[in-house]
């Protein structure tokens, strides 16, 4: 059975679903949500699709789930692919997932957001500064902790390292500059070059092309 992903271009943490969902091998294909013009507040998308109003939901038959952190483990436990090789490893994934979703992802989505999808007049200025702060902090974390490796955990591509690169293909301008932190710009590159990788807007219907 096709396992269905509802998700949107534009969404980073659509993206991490998507890209774990391709990576794996597993069958699956995307479901478009128009989020920009108010799908995922509807009543029937909070009743039919996800209760807490978001994008991506996984579903697999009568299996369903939200929130990209368990979608990855459940593609992880679905197809073998992305988990830890010991207890150790397999929490230190989880450890670095729940680190991308509180300190990185969220943050840099907020900010993408209001700097390139509000309008010029509606964005911002201090709250999008103080978000850039908290994101040059996470960075470095991420860039010094990858100065000596590879992968973000164990000798290959898991989960943590597809949780934290969700927003970080992106074009649109949000503060990070792959130049500034060198040991990130060679794990990205070392990622994209893994076979079958694709960027979010050619994985994922949806793209702010669409809406020009």
């Amino acid at each position: 059975m096709t396992i269905k992903l509802h998700c949107f271009g534009e969404s980073g943490n659509s993206y991490k679903a998507a890209l774990a969902l391709e990576l794996s091998g597993l069958d699956w294909e995307p479901v478009f949500v128009d989020f920009f013009n108010g799908q995922t507040r509807t009543r029937e998308y909070r009743a039919e699709v996800n209760e807490m109003g978001e994008a991506p939901v996984l579903i697999d038959g009568d299996f369903r789930t939200s929130q990209s952190g368990a979608i990855q483990a459940y593609i992880s436990e679905k197809s073998g692919e992305f988990g830890g090789k010991t207890e150790a490893e397999t929490y230190d994934i989880l450890r670095w997932v729940l680190w991308d979703n509180h300190k990185l992802s969220s943050m840099a989505g907020l900010t993408r957001f209001l700097m390139n999808f509000l309008p010029e007049d509606s964005r911002p200025a201090e709250v999008i500064a103080f978000n850039q702060g908290r994101l040059k902090a996470a960075y470095a974390t991420l860039n010094a902790h990858l100065e000596n490796r590879d992968w973000i955990v164990g000798n290959g591509l898991t989960n943590a390292d597809i949780s934290c690169c969700g927003y970080l293909y992106y074009p649109e301008p949000f503060g990070f500059d792959r130049a500034d932190w060198p040991h990130i710009d060679a794990w990205l590159t070392r990622l994209s070059e893994t076979p079958g990788w694709k960027h979010p807007y050619d994985l994922m219907p949806g793209n702010p092309s669409d809406r020009a």
